[in-house]
């Protein structure tokens, strides 16, 4: 049977990502089979994980899924593995606007131990009440053990851990400051690992880092065992035979929708706009998903290939879904940030613009009547800086924010053509 621990933290930029990778490392370098999963929507801190494992961490949404729904996926996340080691999102208590969704909320669904990464570079003695804080707020969550991050000095660790002596909490080490642990970021979050040269470098210094400073026998001690027993609903596939798009710019696919789909027993394909190759023409719906278009708009207007490719199978009557990029390159252009418009496919009516960003964040209650063969109700989440301009016509889902406010409608739908900003996440728990 698995085992599971979380990564935490007080707040977003505490080092989350760059530790739950240096432990995915340094433990499959000592012979445990590790897997990994990213509480909330995020794409991209999980891309970072396989740098480590060379396997795609999973999702788990405690907004967006129900709670056996967590446990289910969960189980599935981990597999035949020894551990699972699940990195939080944002501080331990945030969540959504609604209040719910945070990695509290997942560690108490899961009933999975907590490990807090703090941030210490401007912190001495008041690292005890931090902790003890945030270990005491709520009795259903157990914070078993801490690491500190960015540390001064060994003087300033010395200090901390004193400090932190008469909490009933394991010590399990401390990383300093470190120019070689550097990640950019830019307007979605962090730079993708594929778009980043430094990145295995950066991987392989994080691995390095937490195989010699932190205690890896006392983590993997702390750990407890996932539940293997729940069941899962699964999302339904779009097609029995599906062509996605998979490149830098369709880079924002869940795996859990992937291994939804293989498990309804679709058959699965993929291609590369970018590389100017268009579906198998044997698929019946081609998903175009999220990622980064507007960085390779003049790559992806000259796409002969790609575009032809798409027409064809849109003059077919076959399904074709877009979410957010996948979204914009699916209509007839993208002006980038630098004011340059690129014409894309013209499949649906409206036209997207990034040169005046502004930003759309939040989970999405979402309901539709259309041809997407998936349940009536989702649950989604929205994030892009780009604007939509022109008529839209029939839209794609009705919409709430996660407080259940009723928000515009999103999306179009043009006969077997359709797409939203949303991605999709799951079902939801009252479908």
């Amino acid at each position: 049977m698995a085992n599971g621990l979380i990564i935490a933290a007080p707040s977003s930029g505490s080092g989350k990502t760059l530790i739950t990778m240096g432990l995915l490392g340094a433990l499959k370098k000592r012979g445990i089979s590790v897997a990994s999963a990213k509480t909330g929507p995020d794409y991209i801190d999980a891309s970072f994980h396989a740098l480590a494992t060379n396997i795609s961490a999973t999702n788990l949404d405690p907004w967006a899924m129900s709670p056996n729904q967590l446990r289910a996926r969960a189980a599935t996340a981990a597999g035949q593995n020894d551990l699972l080691i699940i990195e939080g999102v944002m501080g331990l208590f945030d969540g959504a606007v609604s209040g719910n969704g945070s990695t509290a909320d997942l560690a108490a669904a899961l009933d999975l131990p907590v490990v807090l990464v703090v941030d210490v570079g401007s912190m001495a003695q008041s690292i005890a009440a931090m902790v003890h804080g945030f270990s005491t707020l709520r009795s259903d969550i157990n914070v078993v053990g801490v690491i500190l991050n960015r540390v001064a000095s060994e003087r300033h660790e010395a200090m901390l851990k004193a400090a932190l002596e008469g909490l009933d909490i394991g010590y399990l080490g401390a990383l300093g400051r470190d120019n070689d642990l550097a990640i950019p970021s830019r307007h979605l979050g962090l730079t993708l690992p594929e778009d980043f040269d430094a990145a295995q470098k950066v991987a392989a210094a994080a691995i390095e880092r937490v195989e010699t400073r932190l205690n890896l026998d006392q983590l993997s001690d702390l750990a407890s065992p996932i539940d293997k027993n729940a069941q899962s609903k699964c999302l339904p596939p779009l097609g029995q035979k599906i062509a996605i798009a998979k490149d830098q710019a369709f880079a924002f696919i869940y795996p859990h929708l992937l291994a939804d789909w293989r498990g309804a027993g679709a058959q699965l394909s993929f291609f590369s706009p970018l590389a100017d190759e268009a579906p198998s023409p044997e698929a019946g719906a081609i998903f175009l998903p999220g990622g980064y278009p507007e960085l390779h708009g003049k790559v992806l207007a000259n796409a002969s290939v790609f575009r032809s490719g798409m027409k064809d199978a849109a003059d077919a009557g076959k399904l074709i879904y877009g979410e957010c990029g996948g979204y914009m390159v699916l209509g007839q252009s993208i002006t980038d940030k630098s004011g340059e418009t690129n014409s894309m496919l013209g499949l649906l009516p409206h036209s997207t613009s990034i040169d005046k960003p502004r930003r759309q964040l939040g989970y999405r209650q979402l309901t539709h009547n259309s041809p997407l063969p998936f349940p009536q109700k989702l649950c989604g989440h929205e994030f892009h800086y780009s604007t939509q301009h022109g008529t839209i016509g029939e839209t794609l889902f009705a919409a709430k924010d996660a407080q259940g406010t009723e928000l515009p409608p999103m999306g179009c739908v043009i006969g077997n053509v359709m797409g939203s900003y949303a991605h999709i996440i799951d079902q939801r728990a009252d479908d």
